[in-house]
């Protein structure tokens, strides 16, 4: 179950709580579900009890009752709890992880674009500004960050199903202390773009001297995982294994302490107890991931609607980083004498369904994707 999935349901039990008049409110028109505020409060969170709360004219943890008892059973989700003053916090099913890598994987390059007129290669289509130029979709201001960040709106508004898109124009932006030229001259086509792109409007562009190849720069590090899925996948195909989503976990016997070929279960990890295993490296990395995989096309639509490109760029590297964190925690590939495993083609899978991501949002931003690094 994607977040979108998530928060139709969840406003399918307000709908049905308004029409068996259990709630008295207005049904709003969409209801936003997040990634918790910390390990071990689900999968997912939600805020819609505190806001039905005041126009119901009812405590928001009873208006939270009346949408979990509602909640509770439905396709996908495990367990529904209220938390704090009212707030809803979902944990999905077993299968949800394998439907989020399948449907990754099935879309592909399209992963992330809106299913309303969005026309496939809509990423590709605009083309990149030239070094002191307008930028395909109509003139801007001549600056490098002002071309940069145009030519990026234009490729996240097509894929988001709103090209040409004329509410919010184009954002106003502190400028660059460079030209376009001068700054890919000095840091190279990528890193300059990365420069120009990482910040929110209204700060200031912080130059580095040169470009930094190594994992504390974020562009690079981004990119990194990117090659490293690739190499991965290269890899796996010398041994003969083939990506399949399923469980990323070894069995239940070697979770309980037993051997396994596969690398260390949760429980098993260096330094920590195994009375909550939602607490523990690998299943929170693991959750983390998923969560940003999950997120990724609610993130392009943000991003168009508040014009804000470092939106997808800021998501791209917490991806890089969550997926480094699962991977050191949970190879993908089998390690020495180990024979390969239905865990390591689930492994494979999410590590590719990571890497597709991280493509595209690369291919968004007009930065190269690179298969080897």
């Amino acid at each position: 179950m994607t977040p979108a999935e998530l928060s139709r349901t969840v406003l399918r039990s307000v709908r049905g709580a308004v029409e068996e008049q259990e709630l008295s409110v207005p049904v709003p028109a969409r209801i936003v579900v997040g990634p918790p505020p910390r390990p071990g409060c689900g999968d997912y969170a939600s805020n819609v009890a505190l806001q039905l709360a005041g126009p119901a004219g009812r405590p928001a943890r009873e208006v939270a009752e009346i949408l979990r008892k509602r909640l509770a059973g439905s396709a996908g989700i495990a367990r529904v709890e209220i938390a704090g003053p009212g707030f809803l916090n979902f944990t999905l099913g077993d299968g949800a992880l394998v439907a989020l890598v399948r449907e990754v994987l099935a879309r592909g390059e399209e992963y992330g674009a809106s299913s309303a007129g969005r026309a496939p290669g809509a990423a590709d289509a605009v083309a990149a500004p030239a070094a002191n130029g307008p930028v395909a979709n109509g003139p801007v201001p001549a600056g490098a960050r002002e071309a940069v960040v145009a030519e990026a709106l234009a490729r996240i508004d097509a894929v988001a199903g709103t090209p040409g898109r004329e509410a919010g124009g184009h954002p106003a932006l502190v400028p660059a202390p460079y030209d376009l030229a001068t700054l890919t001259a000095r840091l190279g086509s990528d890193e300059a773009r990365w420069v120009l792109l990482r910040p929110a409007a209204h700060d200031r562009v912080r130059v580095p001297e040169r470009p930094v190849q190594r994992e504390s720069n974020p562009r690079f590090q981004v990119q990194y995982a990117h090659a490293r899925v690739r190499a991965l996948l290269r890899n796996a195909g010398d041994l003969g294994l083939v990506s399949e989503p399923g469980d990323v976990w070894p069995s239940s016997t070697a979770a309980a302490g037993g051997s396994s070929s596969a690398g260390p279960a949760p429980e098993q990890a260096p330094g920590h107890g195994a009375t909550d295993p939602s607490a523990l490296p690998g299943p929170q990395a693991l959750q983390a991931l998923r969560t940003l995989l999950a997120t990724y096309p609610s993130v392009i639509d943000v991003a168009a609607r508040l014009r804000a490109p470092d939106r997808v760029v800021r998501h791209l590297e917490a991806t890089a980083e969550a997926f480094f964190r699962w991977h050191d925690v949970c190879p993908p590939l089998p390690v020495g004498e180990q024979k390969p495993l239905a865990v390591h083609r689930a492994r494979l899978a999410l590590a590719e369904a990571a890497g597709t991501v991280l493509a595209n949002g690369l291919r968004l931003l007009g930065i190269s994707a690179p298969a080897h690094l």
